[in-house]
């Protein structure tokens, strides 16, 4: 069943939104270690323009077209942050918490909708409709009676919940090109963390298209059980 046009359209504002926070938030890190190539872009902003000028197809044409024209509400986009890799060398755990900001961000905006949601149900204004072993659609998490500003907030409050999960938890993903192949930089020495740096950027964007590879073929295997288990925290 094809997605509704008002749906449509709150998925896509709130990716927009999490996208840009997730780059700003990138962004920001860097410049707090001591990079300033993203600030001098304009990324250490909210504001989304900057982030759609570097990413004009991640962000706009192919996010809307995956999400218009795919059953349940799929949705492919994508965004980037620029910094310096000379940086990353000589610093290789800051850069490692620099990439480790955007999921962060996303895994954070899912706490407050979550707050937002269970708030809501204690006040009897929502009820949660997705249980942990329920089918449907993601994107509705809890629901209202019809009439009011409610069921609104109820769609809006799902759709920041169930994108930011499934932002955080794809971007930890330990496979180039995703946030979280920076993971094993924080348990290296420098010297081994530069070497890993060394061999990454050697293999060129063939470990990149491996990693998207695997996170192709295992990725919802692992998120289904996270949504899960996040959704049914709700009913405590």
């Amino acid at each position: 069943m094809n997605i509704d046009w008002v749906s449509a359209a709150w998925i896509y504002l709130v990716f927009v939104f999490s996208t840009t926070l997730h780059e700003a938030a990138h962004a920001w890190a860097a410049m707090k270690f001591g990079d300033d190539t993203a600030r001098r872009g304009g990324q250490v902003s909210l504001n989304p323009m900057p982030h759609i000028r570097r990413s004009p197809f991640g962000m706009v044409l192919v996010p809307l077209l995956s999400l218009l024209t795919s059953a349940g509400g799929f949705m492919i986009g994508w965004a980037s942050t620029p910094y310096n890799p000379g940086w990353a060398m000589t610093f290789p755990r800051r850069s490692a918490l620099m990439a480790l900001a955007g999921p962060a961000s996303n895994l954070l905006l899912v706490l407050l909708a979550s707050a937002g949601m269970m708030l809501c149900v204690k006040l009897g204004v929502m009820a949660v409709i997705a249980g942990p072993l329920a089918g449907g659609s993601i994107w509705q998490v809890v629901g209202a009676p019809p009439g009011g500003l409610w069921p609104t907030v109820a769609t809006l409050l799902s759709v920041l919940f169930s994108l930011n999960l499934l932002l955080g938890v794809l971007n930890l993903m330990p496979v180039p090109p995703f946030d979280g192949a920076a993971l094993p930089l924080l348990v290296m020495s420098d010297e081994s963390a530069r070497r890993f740096l060394v061999w990454r950027q050697r293999s060129g964007g063939g470990m990149s298209w491996i990693g998207l590879l695997i996170v192709y073929l295992f990725f919802w295997n692992i998120f289904g059980p996270v949504w899960r288990t996040a959704v049914g925290l709700l009913h405590f």
